[in-house]
């Protein structure tokens, strides 16, 4: 008997590639106030922007800045994206952009800190590790 080819659902995407830049990170359950600190990177805690919109730094340089953005981007999904950012005066945030995937994000960060980027990306694997969210490519 053979054994049964089960590859066609675990696509391996490698960071830095384009298709990479098309995955995003859909989280398993809605986030609120009670369970937001599980998303907490690096010391940083998420903070309520607007009503169902969580920001926190994921890297911040003087001149790149990315910033986590959770929401709900596709239908019911809550998605962990990030956003480019200004900081003006040190410490407030203004103009952040429309959110990128969080594949693309990781591939612009892996242009100015390979270092970050890798940090970053197993942070997104204890996530996943424990079942928190989950790697999705958008079509």
């Amino acid at each position: 008997m053979m054994a049964e080819d089960n590859q066609q659902d675990d696509v391996e995407i490698t960071p830095g590639s384009k298709e990479f830049g098309k995955m995003v990170f859909r989280l398993n359950n809605p986030v609120n106030a009670e369970n937001v600190s599980v998303l907490n990177y690096n010391g940083a805690e998420l903070e309520q922007i607007q009503d169902g919109v969580y920001a926190q730094p994921a890297f911040v340089s003087d001149d790149f800045n990315l910033f986590f953005i959770v929401t709900q981007l596709i239908g019911d999904d809550w998605i962990v994206a990030f956003s480019k950012a200004k900081i003006e005066n040190d410490n407030e945030i203004t103009d952040l952009s429309d959110p990128i995937p969080t594949g693309e994000g990781l591939n612009m960060l892996g242009q100015v800190s390979a270092d970050d980027a890798n940090h970053l990306l197993s942070y997104f694997g204890t996530l996943v590790d424990a079942k928190r969210g989950e790697w999705r490519l958008i079509e």
